[in-house]
């Protein structure tokens, strides 16, 4: 039996759920942004009237309204978010115990089997559009394939423009159906990897799958030959109920409200992303040996900043030991001018299991168990709970970061 993979795709995600509360709304033009006051004044989401005035993703917030003076627009609520997604894999899992989720608005379902008691996989679609728009209010798009990769270029590229929003992309139907389209239509390109294509004369989905694998491994290595096999509808990836394979590094950074010109002020932001980077990595029972700093200037027409590593004598996920490597790089590489944006992260995971012991340092041990102690109370009580001292002064953006959710307020 063929393989039966869904990629559904909530359409204008954000924007459909202020939607559903604002129903005076329905007909209006809506989009979801940050605050305008605030660098985080760009568009997160826009409903599809608001695409149709030409509104897009990712522009600033000023620029949208002078395209549609009426526009009405609302914060972001990430917990609504979150709780929406998890109503949508509640619903989707009615149907399969095999779901993925992707993204907080894009899932994977592997309905092979579910055939018998649901019927075909156009009947299947129907059921969960109409279940997540009668519970929800919120349009599903489903793109259907024998694999993942299919699913999710039959979502992408046909079902998003289709009035029922339901696409079947068959794998012995691309060579007429995929193959004709442009090179970024393909899944994992992306805007600089279909720039070097285009510059090999590669420039459609049907010029990549035709030209010799060798030769593209040989080009773009691995990658390439993902992509070369993604252009053939190859992807031997099952939907797995874990949407993650381990991770390669944990990280945190954030946009400051405004622009940071003293070393004091960056160091009590850095202090606190180094806090919140270690207690991701104690929560995934793990340490990090190499910190990397990353700084952005606060000019968007001149590009000033830099991103760097280092790495530490042994892996660590103790916040003091972090924040002295962090601040040797700042102090290495900051070239004294505002910024706008810091991110710090640890790479090299390995397992808290394992600890170097240092006999010039025996209380070391003590203060990594400090660390899981201290992340219980924060834990049980709040994260505004237990704060160090730094996060009292003026600069501190610890209480403001605790009330958001990805950046963004609950």
């Amino acid at each position: 039996m063929k393989k039966v993979i869904f990629l559904v795709d909530m359409q204008s995600f954000f924007a459909s759920v202020e939607k559903a509360k604002h129903m005076r709304n329905l007909n209006r033009p809506l989009v979801v942004s940050g605050d305008p006051e605030r660098r985080s004044g760009v568009i997160l989401a826009a409903c599809p009237l608001a695409k149709q005035a030409g509104i897009k993703n990712g522009e600033r917030l000023w620029e949208a309204e002078q395209k549609c003076p009426g526009l009405v627009t609302v914060p972001p609520h990430m917990q609504e978010y979150i709780d929406n997604s998890m109503a949508i894999t509640e619903i989707l899992e009615s149907v399969t115990d095999l779901v993925e989720p992707y993204s907080i608005d894009e899932q994977f379902m592997d309905v092979t089997h579910s055939q018998s008691l649901f019927g075909s996989p156009e009947d299947i679609a129907k059921h969960i559009q109409h279940e997540i728009n009668s519970k929800l209010q919120v349009r599903a798009r489903v793109g259907i394939g024998e694999n993942k990769v299919l699913a999710k270029m039959a979502c992408d590229n046909f079902a998003k423009k289709k009035k029922d929003g339901i696409f079947h992309l068959k794998k012995d139907e691309i060579e007429t159906v995929l193959w004709p389209r442009p090179i970024e239509d393909l899944f994992r390109a992306g805007g600089r990897m279909s720039n070097h294509l285009r510059r090999r004369a590669i420039r459609t989905i049907g010029d990549l799958a035709r030209t010799d694998v060798n030769k593209i491994k040989k080009e773009w290595g691995i990658h390439g030959q993902v992509l070369w096999m993604n252009a053939h509808g190859v992807d031997y990836s099952p939907v797995s109920l874990s949407s993650t394979n381990g991770q390669k590094g944990i990280g945190n950074g954030m946009t400051l409200p405004r622009d940071y010109h003293k070393e004091s002020e960056i160091k009590v932001v850095l202090l606190e992303l180094c806090e919140e980077v270690c207690r991701r990595t104690r929560h995934a029972r793990v340490m990090g040996q190499t910190v990397t700093l990353g700084i952005s200037g606060a000019s968007y027409e001149i590009r000033t900043g830099f991103h760097r590593q280092l790495t530490m004598p042994e892996p660590t996920n103790i916040t003091m030991e972090v924040y002295r490597y962090a601040c040797q790089l700042l102090d290495t590489f900051w070239d004294r001018e505002p910024i706008r944006r810091l991110h710090v992260s640890l790479t090299g995971l390995v397992s808290d299991e394992a600890v170097q012991l240092n006999l010039f340092e025996p209380a070391r041990d003590y203060t990594i168990q400090l660390g899981y102690e201290t992340d219980k109370i924060i834990s049980k009580y709040g994260k505004t709970s237990l704060i160090r001292a730094a996060s009292l002064l003026p600069a501190s953006q610890v209480k403001e970061r605790a009330a958001k959710i990805g950046g963004h307020y609950k």
